[in-house]
């Protein structure tokens, strides 16, 4: 039989260990786990590209748009020119007939004759004219039909696209929907903390301008597709951050790029573009080795180091 003192030794590293147990397993439960954590940042990653496309497509189909206008108004010139040519013609037709078979060259011919050369040419350039008309008239109409049909062909193409991306973001969404419910059951949240707002560096022009602006929205939601007011995708916060210093850039990473002057990266500055895997992810510079950007679904605006663990794709200065 054991002496009551060791019984008694034995319960206590007994609840000791349970303790023990049960402390390691909550604090297992704590953070995400490394594999749930990398489907998650994998999901987020191609909704991420995904809206992009979608930013991209959605330029170009603007685009078509525009030019499809800017045709339509390019055969108003012509019509009026028909018009003009039109009525030479009626008049010249109601004279013939008003004055007989001659006609206009009746009227034009008669008299004494010291002028007949000069009203020889004088009908010669009214016809003339009339069928220039006439002719560039026949020959827009012609081009427009062509350039219209073209154009209908690639908007129809570009929307084609677009709801291929749609079915694609869809499918990525309810992915990182499903992968976002594993994160609530394990972790009471499928959202990022905010960090605290960071106060804006002390800048001037309107590279300060850009940047106060990115400051002043830390703390608000990643939303695809979105640019403000209350939510941002990382393209859409570079543009209106950039927008509210008086400058115009697209709504996408990669036509940035392009609309951006290219430099090295011991030449970034505070308010430069830094642009990462591929094109897919932009962030502004805002100095000291720091970010600021709008980062995947689930996180928030905020300050963060220029190596996110996403590869590098270059440096643009908006000029």
């Amino acid at each position: 039989m054991r002496h009551p003192r060791t019984r008694l030794r034995a319960l206590v590293v007994a609840v000791a260990a349970c303790a023990i147990t049960l402390t390691g397993a909550h604090a297992a439960n704590a953070s995400p786990s490394t594999d749930l954590t990398k489907k998650i940042d994998a999901a987020s990653d191609q909704v991420e590209k995904i809206a992009e496309s979608i930013n991209a497509t959605n330029i170009s189909l603007k685009k078509t748009q525009d030019n499809q206008k800017k045709l339509q108004a390019s055969l108003a010139p012509a019509r009026v020119a028909l018009a003009n040519a039109s009525a030479q013609v009626t008049t010249i037709a109601g004279t013939a007939y008003q004055q007989g078979p001659v006609g206009p060259a009746s009227a034009l011919l008669s008299g004494d004759g010291t002028n007949l050369i000069q009203k020889m040419s004088y009908l010669e350039v009214i016809q003339a004219s009339n069928q220039r008309d006439i002719d560039t008239f026949t020959e827009t109409t012609q081009t427009f039909t062509q350039r219209q049909a073209a154009l209908k062909a690639t908007q129809d193409k570009q929307a084609a696209q677009l709801n291929v991306l749609k079915a694609q973001k869809k499918a990525a969404d309810s992915k990182l929907a499903d992968l976002n419910e594993m994160k609530i059951s394990a972790f009471g949240s499928a959202q990022d903390t905010p960090g605290k707002a960071q106060k804006a560096p002390a800048l001037s022009g309107a590279a300060g301008e850009a940047v106060d602006f990115a400051y002043a929205q830390q703390g608000e939601p990643y939303k695809i597709n979105a640019a403000g007011p209350d939510s941002w995708d990382c393209s859409g916060l570079t543009m209106m951050a950039w927008r509210a210093a008086g400058y115009s850039l697209p709504h996408n990473a990669a036509a940035q790029w392009s609309a951006t002057a290219h430099i090295s990266r011991g030449d970034l500055k505070a308010g430069d573009l830094v642009f990462y895997a591929g094109l897919q992810h932009v962030a502004l510079y805002v100095g000291g080795g720091q970010i600021i950007d709008a980062p995947k679904p689930g996180g928030f605006v905020s300050v963060r180091s220029i190596n996110l663990g996403m590869s590098i794709y270059g440096y643009g200065r908006v000029t």
